[in-house]
């Protein structure tokens, strides 16, 4: 496949994606929500009390605001995002006619994977803006990060919510089914991981968790919810890389064989 074919792929499943609307405009809600919701209530009790509460913004204000965007809510939009991209298809019951122009099963798939994370990189983008206002405008004279921590925390966005998007498009696109994709992977990232991180006596087996390894690269502290085991690089880099190449070669092989 030549790759002015492949660009055209992409774009069309990113035309796709961009288009449902109801589906963007709840990725935007979960991930955009929250952080209005901290600033205003942090900056409002701020502005009540400013000896018991802290400045809304500032140093604190943009960890927290971090910690929302690239490790809890941002991964969920990821997850809407990647789901509706991996069996958006199957669901709108278009994948027949897809199969029918010739175009390989695998390339059908491959193509969905970038779609969807430009697509979460473009909501991801509009959250750190926000966050990067309230940290800044809310900050009353208080220390802010500087230009390294700024860029560090972009790339970490960008980087988990990718990460959680490709996984989310390749389990998807197996089980063909975006509500139960949706359900299984949101219980997953927001009760079953976190409960097994917690979990001790499970002792080095909880480096196999995505969640660990993705929060070792944070440049901020995450906080004992998001980071309860410590990972070395390397393990961290092999875990990521494993979860990524288990679920995109799932979705592939699941893509390759589903009935049209």
């Amino acid at each position: 496949m030549s790759p002015a074919i492949a660009w055209q792929m992409f774009g069309a499943d990113f035309l796709k994606m961009r288009k449902r609307l109801g589906n963007v405009a709840f990725a935007l809600l979960i991930a955009y929500g929250p952080l209005l919701i901290f600033f205003i209530v942090r900056a409002a009790q701020h502005s009540s009390n400013a000896a018991s509460h802290p400045a809304a913004g500032g140093l604190d204000g943009f960890t927290n605001g971090l910690r929302l965007l690239g490790l809890f809510f941002g991964p969920l939009a990821a997850i809407l995002i990647g789901a509706d991209g991996g069996a958006g298809d199957a669901a709108a019951g278009v994948f027949r006619d897809l199969v029918v122009t010739g175009r390989s099963r695998v390339a059908l798939f491959a193509s969905r994977v970038p779609a969807a994370i430009a697509l979460t990189w473009l909501v991801m983008l509009g959250g750190y803006g926000l966050l990067l206002a309230g940290t800044f405008v809310f900050a009353s004279g208080t220390p802010t990060p500087g230009g390294a921590v700024i860029v560090n925390g972009l790339l970490f966005t960008l980087f988990s919510t990718a990460v959680i998007c490709a996984v989310a498009v390749g389990f998807a696109s197996l089980t063909a089914s975006r509500p139960g994709a949706l359900t299984t992977l949101i219980g997953w990232q927001l009760v079953a991981s976190p409960i097994l991180a917690s979990i001790s006596s499970l002792g080095s087996s909880r480096k196999l968790l995505l969640s660990q390894a993705v929060a070792h690269y944070s440049p901020v502290r995450i906080g004992d919810r998001g980071a309860s085991v410590s990972l070395g690089s390397t393990t961290a880099v092999i875990v990521t890389l494993a979860w990524i190449a288990l679920f995109l070669a799932l979705g592939a092989w699941r893509t390759a064989r589903m009935d049209a």
